[in-house]
């Protein structure tokens, strides 16, 4: 394993545990009030918290497993369903991120599932204001096709994620933010493939072009 692996995979692990801390920490704030709570409706209530969070985790861990682990569950197709309900959940039930979907697959490789996971991830980041995000994903011609579009009142993009994205930022200047945006150049280029974004005032468009093994 090179160095830039090593360095790669702990920027990802790093990336994990910070998305993580925030359910986590709410469940050991919950179970501290529970301890000290006497009052049944109050304790009805920290109980609902701790289910949310508890769900938040887990659907957080589901996600994290297939975008950036070898998810050794799956075969080398994936169904279009697991995603989908991954990124669903990340996006949040009746939440300010309404997700599209134009599916015209119904499995894709995994290098293509992770590719679309990745980029549904930046494109809910992006949408700190909510709004829409629409997602396609086909299989034409050997490849595989992938299309995210975040459209909201507010679109943040961090440039060096794009950077990241294209392949011109320095190995030496990941951060556990940009990580898995190069994980993903670094993943189309050894798959023979490519990515792509443009971005306006108004929306976010990704997209990625990858050639089934």
């Amino acid at each position: 394993m090179t160095d830039a692996s090593v360095d790669l995979a702990s920027l990802l692990c790093s990336r994990l545990c910070h998305d993580l801390l925030s359910p986590v920490g709410a469940m050991s704030n919950g179970l501290e009030l529970l301890a000290d709570e006497k009052d049944p409706e109050m304790r009805k209530r920290c109980m609902e918290l701790l289910e949310q969070s508890a769900r938040t985790s887990a659907d957080k861990l589901k996600f994290f497993r297939l975008a950036f682990g070898a998810a050794g569950g799956f075969g080398d197709l994936v169904p279009v369903e697991e995603p989908r309900a991954l990124i669903d959940a990340l996006a949040g039930p009746g939440g300010r991120t309404q997700v599209n979907w134009a599916l015209g697959a119904s499995s894709l490789p995994k290098p293509a599932v992770k590719v679309m996971l990745n980029l549904a991830h930046i494109g809910i980041e992006a949408l700190v204001r909510g709004g829409t995000l629409d997602i396609g994903a086909e299989q034409r011609g050997g490849a595989s096709e992938i299309v995210i579009r975040a459209a909201g009142p507010k679109i943040a993009f961090d440039p060096t994620v794009g950077q990241a994205l294209d392949g011109s930022l320095p190995v030496d200047q990941l951060s556990s933010r940009t990580a898995p945006a190069w994980m993903l150049n670094q993943l189309a280029k050894r798959n023979g493939g490519g990515l792509q974004f443009a971005l306006t005032d108004e929306a976010l468009v990704m997209g990625a072009v990858l050639p089934d093994a």
